[in-house]
């Protein structure tokens, strides 16, 4: 997975993925592309499911999606949570853990999804006062 237009956090380069011979599969609505190297010219291209290829999630407020392929969300995700918490922002998190989950959820990449008012925000781990920067808290 890559992004279009500026290198974004978690995803890999696409100027070097296609100097590799990858090619862009799909996009989703929030620019990330899935790219693939094919192995011949009758390879069918994956494609995003229709939850990923355009993401939104339910509720109000900030609704975070995250998976533990990344030791990063199990330091982070409390402590956001604890803020959230602590400025009486609404968050809701959503721990994945099966496979059928990771295939449904409303974005592009399941490590880390982050979401405000239904709108695709960021797949970057965020710290606390990152967090509480999008949020619009003055620390």
């Amino acid at each position: 997975m890559s992004a279009e237009g500026r290198k974004r956090e978690f995803l890999s380069d696409a100027k070097y993925l296609a100097h590799k011979g990858f090619m862009v599969a799909d996009t989703s609505s929030c620019g990330i592309m899935l790219m693939y190297l094919p192995f011949g010219s009758d390879t069918e291209p994956p494609q995003f499911k229709e939850c990923a290829k355009y993401p939104t999630a339910d509720g109000d407020g900030f609704v975070l999606y995250y998976t533990d392929q990344c030791p990063f969300t199990h330091y982070w995700v409390p402590r956001v949570e604890a803020v959230a918490e602590e400025h009486s922002i609404p968050l809701k998190t959503i721990h994945i853990i099966s496979r059928e989950q990771a295939q449904n959820t409303p974005a592009p990449v399941t490590t880390y999804a982050l979401f405000k008012d239904g709108e695709f925000l960021t797949q970057g781990i965020q710290s606390d006062k990152k967090f509480l920067k999008l949020a619009g808290v003055q620390v």
